[in-house]
C-alpha cells in the first residue's frame, strides 16, 4: 500500500503529470562533462544554439535507448502512423526548460501532452541523478514513458527511483545550460562505435519488447503479489504484538475534555513557546496496531513499509512543526503537542471526531476510526 510522505498528517496530496518535477533540495558541486567511451552508442544533439553529445546506456536500458534510438532514426515499429519513416525528433523544440533544473523536448505537439503512440516501462537501475547532464525519460507515473526526455542542469536527488536514466552529456553542456524554452532540436544522430553498438538493432529491440509485453507484464504481476504477500505477513506479525502494548498504554493514559487521550512514555521537557518551530518524529496506528505512516526508519522497516524514493528525498527527516499553530495538521495531534516539552515522547490515542472523522483517509484511515500516534518532539534537528 502506497503512501505519500506526511499524507496522514497533513490535508493536501500533489501529484506528477507528464513532466520531472521540480524540488528544492541543497546544491552540491555539479559535474557537468563526462569522458566520452571509445565504444558504444552515441547521439548527437543539433540544437538551436549548438550541438550536445550523448551517451547511451544502451546495455543498462536497453528497451529505452531501443525507443529513443529507433525514434531518432525514423525505424521504431510502434509508432502512430503520421510518424511512421519519419525522424522523430527532428524539428522538435524543447517545450519546458526550468532554470537549475533542466531542458525538457520530445513531445511532438510541443505542450508537454504529446506522445509517440504507445506507453512503455521503466527501467530503473542503480544509476543516480547525482550531477549536471543526465538523460532522463520524463513520464506521468510509472510505465508511462513515450518520448519525451529531460536533461538536467544539475543534480536532483529527488528524482531517483522515479525516472529511467538512459544517458549522459560528454560534451555539450554549456549549451544544456544556454537552451530557453521553445529552442529547437535541429537533428539527431545516432553514432554507434565497436561491434557490440552495431549489432544492436534498436527497431528489433523494441518491436520485441512489445510483442513479448504481455508474458512480462504477467510476470510482474506475479512478483509483486508474491512481494506483496510477504509485506502483508510482516505487517500483520508487527500489528499483532503492537497492539497489546497500545491496548496498556492508553489504559494507564491521561484523558482530556476532547477525548484525546495521551500516556507520557519521557517527559520532563521544557514546553516551547508559542511561535518556536519543533521538529517531530512520528508513527501512526490504527486501533489494531497497523502502522499506516511514519517518518521514523526503523519502524518503516518493522513493519515492511521503508521507502527507499522517500528516504532520497527526506521524506523520514523530522518535520517541523510551529507550536501555537493549527498548520495543517488534524485537531487532535496539535492537542496532544500541547502536553509536551523537548525531547518528550508520548503516545497519543485519538478518537475519530479529533481525527478524520466520517471522511476518513485516501482509503488507508476508514470513516470514524480512532487512530494512535507515538510522537517525539526535538528542538533541533538531529
Amino acid at each position: 500500500m502506497k503512501l505519500k510522505a506526511l499524507f496522514l498528517l497533513m490535508l493536501g496530496v500533489a501529484t506528477m503529470n507528464g513532466q520531472a518535477k521540480k524540488t528544492t533540495a541543497a546544491k552540491k558541486p555539479a559535474a557537468t562533462t563526462s569522458a566520452a567511451a571509445s565504444e558504444g552508442i552515441f547521439a548527437e544533439m543539433e540544437t538551436s544554439k549548438g550541438k550536445i553529445l550523448l551517451q547511451l546506456e544502451y546495455k543498462a536500458t536497453p528497451v529505452t535507448v531501443a525507443n529513443f534510438v529507433s525514434l531518432a532514426e525514423g525505424t521504431n515499429p510502434q509508432v502512430s502512423a503520421q510518424y511512421k519513416g519519419k525522424k522523430f525528433y527532428d524539428g522538435l523544440k524543447f517545450h519546458r526548460v526550468i532554470k537549475d533544473f533542466m531542458i525538457q523536448g520530445g513531445d511532438p505537439l510541443g505542450s508537454g501532452q504529446g506522445d509517440p503512440g504507445y506507453k512503455f516501462k521503466d527501467e530503473i537501475t542503480d544509476a543516480k541523478f547525482d550531477k549536471a547532464g543526465i538523460l532522463a525519460m520524463a513520464n506521468a507515473g510509472p510505465g508511462t514513458n513515450g518520448s519525451q526526455f529531460f536533461i538536467t542542469h544539475k543534480d536532483t536527488p529527488w528524482l531517483n527511483g522515479k525516472h529511467t536514466i538512459f544517458g549522459y552529456v560528454i560534451t555539450g553542456q554549456d549549451v544544456v545550460n544556454a537552451i530557453a524554452q521553445d529552442d529547437q532540436i535541429l537533428k539527431v544522430t545516432i553514432i554507434r562505435k565497436g561491434a557490440d553498438a552495431k549489432k544492436f538493432d534498436a527497431a528489433k529491440v523494441f518491436g520485441d519488447y512489445f510483442a513479448n509485453k504481455s508474458v512480462e507484464e504477467k510476470a510482474k504481476m506475479e512478483a509483486d503479489a508474491a512481494a506483496k504477500k510477504v509485506a502483508d505477513e510482516k505487517l500483520a506479525a508487527a500489528a499483532a504484538v503492537k497492539k497489546p502494548y497500545l491496548d496498556k498504554q492508553k489504559a494507564a493514559g491521561t484523558a482530556t475534555p476532547s477525548g484525546v487521550v495521551f500516556t507520557v512514555i519521557k517527559g520532563g521537557g521544557a514546553k516551547p513557546a508559542d511561535g518556536t518551530v519543533v521538529n517531530l518524529y512520528y508513527a501512526g496506528y490504527l486501533e489494531n496496531g497497523t502502522l499506516f505512516d511514519s517518518n521514523i526508519i526503523d519502524v518503516s522497516k518493522e513493519y515492511g513499509k521503508f521507502d527507499q524514493r522517500r528516504l532520497d528525498g527526506h521524506g523520514y527527516d523530522p518535520i517541523p512543526f510551529t507550536i501555537g499553530s493549527q498548520g495543517k495538521m488534524i485537531a487532535g495531534f496539535t492537542e496532544a503537542l500541547s502536553h509536551m516539552g523537548f525531547n518528550d515522547k508520548i503516545i497519543a490515542f485519538l478518537p475519530a471526531s479529533q481525527a478524520y472523522g466520517e471522511r476518513g483517509a485516501g482509503g488507508v484511515i476508514p470513516p470514524n476510526a480512532n487512530i494512535i500516534f507515538e510522537i517525539e518532539m526535538l528542538e533541533k534537528k538531529p
